[in-house]
């Protein structure tokens, strides 16, 4: 079992930079691919990036490639997304996730273990 704790949500102008970072407890953490999903307001949750277990392959969303960046760092059981130029459109609930198995996916089903996330709202 894992449980994920999101933080650094909060209020940001466009243009600037927000850095999220998701802390895991349970032994599996390091087997296991994690992911960051939003949700905005009468959306769907939808996917933002997603990491493999070891780090080595990382996969975006269109709308926040060459913005955002996931990384991890296993000893220390946490996820993090880096977000540059940030949007309005940017603003959501962000959710970190994670899966048993290794390999990066992109659909909300396919994760085992959820955050309880975190606010982010960016103004213009």
């Amino acid at each position: 079992q894992v449980q994920l704790v999101e933080s650094g949500g909060g209020l940001a102008q466009a243009g600037g930079s927000l850095r999220l970072s998701c802390a895991a407890s349970g032994r599996t953490f390091s087997n296991g691919a994690m992911g960051w999903f939003r949700q905005a307001p009468g959306k769907e949750r939808e996917f933002v990036a997603t990491i493999s277990a070891s780090g080595s392959a990382t996969t975006y969303a269109d709308s926040v490639k060459f913005r955002f960046r996931i990384s991890r760092d296993n000893p220390k059981k946490m996820v993090y997304l880096q977000m540059n130029s940030l949007k309005a459109e940017d603003t959501a609930v962000y959710y970190c996730a994670g899966r048993s198995g290794s390999g990066t996916r992109t659909i909300p089903s396919q994760y085992d273990y959820w955050g309880q996330g975190t606010q982010v709202t960016v103004s213009s």
